[in-house]
């Protein structure tokens, strides 16, 4: 792929995962005694791509899919939720992935990878990628998963390399202990992968793996001395950390009635980006992302469950009111 976007540079152009979702619409039983279920786009990269979108950001994957029906429909639901699909390749030989899914709330959401003999999009290449909208972009999103096999995992290196750390690379450190052969062979890639980017977005057992710390404040520490400008550790139900060479931010959770807890992560990813783009003061980015992905872990689907930027500001408002009447 060689076109370069016309027009202004994309805002936000991640590279990772794409699939189909397919997640019961009964809660609290096995897949086995499932009757029915919901289609949806789904993959963490495709996922952040459309909630960026939904804030308005001029939004890209890169990835690929199967020569099937299911690659159709990714293709169209992208455009539809607004994301460019220009950069999806479609690899005659395999299938699109499908992920299924359990749904146990509040905190016990088990995924079913089918994605042998590898997904589509870990067998992008560097003749795959548009290094000069690459470089370009406002903001590049990657994801761990994209390091768990080749050639995707050289991509990745030549994508970065085209930005020279440039501000605003983010690498998701979304481990998935099933796409890996150790958990040391992630720790190894993700340490080359830090060297490469700027800030870095992960859970506690995440930062474990790619720093070997689980305290929030050891592991943003870690991240920081590897050379990110900004490490950023969600901490579920104890909110979110982030700190800078300058100095710790620290917002609390917006507790919810959880339907399901997959998406929450991409929402959050999603509206970050937006709050970056937009140059917010990092408190009232991390709020918007916090409330961003507790919207979508109260709906049942993850790519269309990401909000507008309308919905959140609207509960970043009344919470401010609250906040007022209490004191």
């Amino acid at each position: 792929m060689t076109a370069s976007p016309g027009g202004s540079p994309f805002d936000l152009i991640t590279i990772g995962r794409i699939g189909v979702d397919l997640y019961p619409l009964q809660d609290g039983v096995g897949l086995e005694d499932v009757e029915t279920f919901g289609k949806y786009l789904g993959g963490s990269a495709t996922n952040v791509a459309i909630a960026g979108a939904r804030h308005g950001l001029r939004s890209a994957v890169i990835t690929a899919t199967g020569d099937d029906p299911f690659g159709r429909y990714a293709h169209r639901e992208l455009r539809r939720l607004g994301v460019d699909d220009r950069f999806v390749a479609t690899i005659g030989d395999l299938r699109t992935p499908v992920t299924f899914c359990e749904i146990f709330p509040p905190d016990d959401f088990p995924l079913y990878f089918y994605r042998d003999p590898i997904a589509p999009d870990l067998a992008i290449t560097d003749q795959d990628l548009d290094l000069a909208a690459i470089g370009q972009a406002r903001i590049f999103w990657s994801t761990v998963t994209g390091l768990s096999r080749e050639p995707s995992r050289a991509a990745h290196h030549v994508a970065w390399q085209s930005r020279g750390r440039a501000p605003l690379t983010v690498l998701d450190l979304d481990y998935r202990p099933m796409f890996w052969s150790s958990p040391e062979e992630a720790t190894a890639e993700t340490g080359r992968a830090l060297e490469r980017v700027t800030i870095a977005v992960g859970n506690r057992e995440e930062c474990a793996i790619a720093v070997g710390e689980t305290s929030p404040h050891r592991a943003a520490d870690a991240l920081l001395e590897r050379g990110v400008e900004l490490a950023v550790v969600k901490q579920g139900p104890r909110g979110v950390l982030a700190k800078t060479r300058e100095g710790i931010v620290e917002v609390p959770a917006h507790p919810v009635r959880v339907v399901n807890g997959l998406g929450a992560g991409d929402g959050f990813g999603g509206a970050l980006c937006y709050g970056l783009r937009q140059g917010w003061p990092l408190e009232r980015t991390l709020r918007f992302a916090n409330i961003a992905g507790a919207i979508v872990a109260t709906r049942r689907e993850c790519s269309t469950a990401m909000p507008t930027t309308e919905e959140v500001t609207t509960v970043m408002e009344e919470l401010d009111r609250v906040d007022a009447r209490g004191h």
